[in-house]
């Protein structure tokens, strides 16, 4: 499995503990791509899912056995008859072009106090043969995502970076790229075992800090919105590593396929 989509399971996962979710959360995952992160969104609740691509969906109702619709944002959104705890959008927004209407409709879908977790790519300088590649219409600094979501309808329970220890190794990259005229490197191409198992445990270690703070700069963003009356705290809980041996064990071996 690629260093990156392993590492941010493990991000993810510690990001929703920390927030406490009700039992038995409804949540939706819009783009779920393969899958790959059912596994750990079931943890917290039933899951249903939107993903526009038939390949993936028929792979994500035969692996993971939940309920798969065809989709889009912002105008082809399914279960308007449904209201759910908790949305996911896991580096999606990034592919869609209106934005705001794409997140009003999200709120539509939410049930009262629920929330909307999103990631998304950090700073629009960094956009490169990458984003074009996969289709990104842009990439984000935490305020730009805030500002969006608050226009939308959302109140902000945290934002901000995520992705960092690796941030100086990419911006030394990316200057020699530029400098250099060098090709850009592949992000998406599988390295070499050593490499991927360097890179999952550094990107990893970030996993034991992200429920309490977030950095002030990295190469992702996250935010958690919500909608409703009730004021979530800004800095939600997270069970911190006691030493440095149980934040070793708390990163997980690298393994399984690589899934979007």
């Amino acid at each position: 499995m690629h260093w990156w989509f392993a590492g941010r399971r493990v991000i993810l996962d510690h990001l929703l503990k920390s927030l406490r979710l009700p039992p038995e959360s409804r949540i939706l995952e819009v783009g779920c791509g393969t899958g790959g992160n059912i596994a750990v969104l079931r943890k917290f609740g039933s899951v249903t899912a939107v993903e526009l691509d038939s390949f993936a969906r028929d792979h994500v109702r035969a692996a993971m056995k939940i309920e798969v619709a065809p989709g889009s944002l912002p105008d082809d959104l399914p279960y308007a008859d449904r209201k759910f705890d908790v949305i996911c959008l896991f580096d999606v927004l990034e592919h869609v072009d209106r934005e705001q209407e794409a997140l009003s409709i999200l709120r539509e879908r939410l049930a009262p106090n629920g929330l909307v977790i999103i990631t998304v790519p950090a700073y629009q300088w960094l956009y490169s043969s990458h984003d074009v590649q996969h289709h990104h219409y842009r990439r984000y600094t935490a305020r730009q995502l805030r500002a969006v979501a608050e226009a939308a309808g959302f109140r902000t329970t945290r934002v901000g970076y995520y992705n960092t220890l690796l941030f100086p190794l990419a911006l030394i990259r990316r200057l020699a790229e530029k400098l250099l005229d060098l090709h850009p490197v592949d992000d998406s191409a599988l390295p070499g075992s050593l490499l991927n198992r360097f890179l999952y445990r550094i990107f990893s270690l970030e996993a034991c800090l992200i429920g309490s703070w977030l950095f002030p700069a990295g190469l992702s963003v996250v935010g958690v919105f919500h909608v409703g009356e009730e004021t979530r705290r800004a800095s939600v809980h997270s069970e911190l590593p006691h030493s440095s041996a149980d934040l070793v064990r708390s990163i997980k071996p690298i393994g399984g396929t690589h899934h979007a």
